[in-house]
Order: structure tokens, then C-alpha cells, then sequence
């Protein structure tokens, strides 16, 4: 079994910040479609649910202090 991808700090400083949205973009969209599959049939790991939000959270916290630094 592979450990699950945590998007770490580190790593997320060390992206621009377009891609930064741009991963953002396309992590929002996975989570939506992971949590609609999951309504209807239960996922293998629904701990992977709150990764997912987790590491959203993430990316948003380190654009937002990008743009504080930038005022």
C-alpha cells in the first residue's frame, strides 16, 4: 500500500504562485468529485476526504500570506 501524498510546507513554499492556483484549481475540483462519489457509493479510504481539504487549506493559507506580503 503507498503512503497517501501529503502536500508539505515546504513544498508548497517553494511553488510559484500560479501554480499554486493553478493546483488549487484542480485540487478544489478532485475534492468536489471525491466527495459526490462518495455520497453516492462509499469511497475505499474516506480519510483521504480530509487530506484532501486539509491540503486545500493549505495552499489557500500560503497565497493569502503571499498576498499580505505583498501590501
Amino acid at each position: 500500500m503507498s503512503k497517501p501524498t501529503v502536500m508539505k510546507k515546504a513544498e508548497i513554499k517553494e511553488l510559484s504562485t500560479q501554480d499554486l492556483r493553478d493546483r488549487l484549481e484542480q485540487m478544489e475540483k478532485d475534492y468536489r468529485q471525491l466527495v459526490i462519489n462518495h455520497s453516492v457509493s462509499p469511497v475505499d479510504n474516506p480519510a483521504k476526504i480530509t487530506r484532501d481539504r486539509r491540503d486545500i487549506a493549505r495552499v489557500k493559507t500560503e497565497l493569502r500570506a503571499r498576498e499580505l506580503n505583498k501590501q
